[in-house]
């Protein structure tokens, strides 16, 4: 009896000392892969926040009131009564919504062409292979090394030619393109769409625009939707090339007609924040509806490896 008791306590011992390894490797494995962020590190994300709100919400405070405020020791952080009166003003003062609806056309249609175009150009330069690929994507990279002001004059020869002077497409078509669109989607392609799907693409009989339409575009949809905010939001903001081209009078967009606003020997500063703060609500309502996308491209990069 003594020995058969020896025996199954020494087949009891390795089964239970190879139980308690893996729990303790799974203890550890947890307790190193899952990071739990402390009060600091919620403190600072406060004080980003904080920071990054306020300007806007200070700017929705002077709209909210008379140009008085600005005279204030010690400002007040609730907002005033005046803020449907300056909004009138505002769309008194000049056609606010013929401005917002020019933005929104140019913007929009920039954004688009340049997610689609670019996409086409990275793909093509990220996983077609032609002679002098690499030659040809360092002179579309190169070409964003070259000062916008450079450009103005001949390109706006070049707008007086066609008689696009004082429309819309005189903003538009410069702007279909960019080499930061480029090089970004062709970075997207390499990381995010890999060389064995597109030939197992071309085996199963699909042409390049299908091989990009059902395998290259789905995978980089994250990113080419941050590329399209980030263009969105510069065509939203362009104030230098408008100014020039387009006439104040008859076909302004969003950053002319605050120009118009902030114009004058005396400056309204309710007047021209209460622009502001109406100018700013496309730009948010674009980022809340793709939210997701942005986020997912944002993080594209730190979740490998």
């Amino acid at each position: 009896m003594a020995v058969v008791e020896s025996r199954e306590a020494s087949r009891e011992t390795p089964r239970g000392a190879s139980g308690e390894a893996p729990r303790r490797a799974r203890r550890g494995a947890s307790r190193f892969s899952v990071a739990h962020a402390g009060p600091l590190a919620y403190g600072l994300l406060v004080v980003v926040l904080l920071a990054s709100v306020f300007p806007l919400y200070y700017s929705f405070l002077i709209a909210s009131k008379d140009n008085s405020a600005l005279g204030d020791v010690v400002p007040s952080l609730v907002p005033g009564g005046n803020l449907l009166e300056n909004l009138t003003r505002v769309f008194d003062t000049v056609d606010f919504w013929l401005a917002m609806q020019n933005s929104l056309v140019v913007a929009g249609t920039v954004a688009i062409s340049n997610v689609v175009l670019g996409t086409l150009a990275g793909f093509a330069f990220a996983r077609l292979r032609f002679r002098g690929r690499n030659s040809l994507f360092l002179v579309v990279v190169g070409t964003s090394m070259v000062p916008t002001q450079l450009g103005v004059i001949p390109l706006y020869m070049l707008m007086s030619d066609l008689d696009w002077y004082g429309t819309l497409q005189a903003v538009i078509v410069p702007a279909l393109i960019g080499a930061f669109s480029v090089f970004w989607m062709r970075q997207a392609c390499e990381e995010s769409v890999p060389y064995e799907l597109v030939e197992a693409a071309r085996v199963d009989g699909c042409n390049v625009l299908r091989t990009f339409w059902h395998v290259a575009f789905p995978a980089v949809r994250p990113q080419a939707a941050v590329m399209g905010m980030f263009t969105f939001m510069t065509a939203w903001n362009d104030f230098f090339w408008p100014l020039i081209v387009l006439d104040p009078n008859d076909s302004p967009t969003v950053q002319v007609a605050l120009s118009t606003l902030a114009s004058g020997y005396y400056t309204d500063y309710s007047l021209m924040l209460s622009g502001a703060s109406l100018a700013v609500l496309p730009v948010v309502a674009i980022f809340v509806l793709l939210a997701r996308q942005i986020v997912g491209g944002l993080m594209q990069g730190a979740v490998k490896g």
